[in-house]
C-alpha cells in the first residue's frame, strides 16, 4: 500500500505529465522519461530514497548529461542511508542492464 506521500507524489507528477509536460515539450534524453522515472522510483523506493533519485536522474538529463535506457535499480545502492540522501541517486551514467553476448558452438559439421 502506498503512502500518503507516494500518492500525492504520483498523482503531483500525473498531473505535470498531462498538463506542463505538454507545453514545455517531450524533450527527455532517457527512456523512460524523467517523469516516469521519478514516478516509478517513489512508487518502489518511497517518497524520500524515491525522490532523491529522481532529483539525481533531472540532473543528469540536461544537455551535457547522459541519454539512453535507463532504469529505476531494483535495489538501493549499498552505502545509501536516509541521514545521506545524495547516496540514493545516481549522478553520471545510467541505469542499463548489462547486454551479455553468448558465444554459439558450431554443430560439428553434422547435418539435421
Amino acid at each position: 500500500m502506498a503512502s500518503l506521500g507516494q500518492q500525492a507524489a504520483h498523482w503531483t507528477i500525473r498531473g505535470y505529465q498531462l498538463t506542463l509536460s505538454g507545453v514545455i515539450g517531450r524533450q527527455c534524453r532517457h527512456l523512460p522519461s524523467c517523469s516516469e522515472y521519478t514516478d516509478e522510483a517513489i512508487q518502489q523506493h518511497g517518497f524520500w530514497a524515491g525522490g532523491w533519485m529522481g532529483v539525481a536522474r533531472i540532473c543528469r538529463c540536461g544537455p551535457f548529461g547522459t541519454s539512453g535506457l535507463d532504469l529505476v535499480p531494483e535495489t538501493l545502492p549499498e552505502r545509501s542511508g536516509w541521514y545521506k540522501p545524495w547516496t540514493y541517486g545516481r549522478w553520471r551514467g545510467v541505469n542499463a542492464p548489462a547486454i551479455t553476448c553468448e558465444a554459439v558452438e558450431p554443430d560439428g559439421g553434422s547435418s539435421p
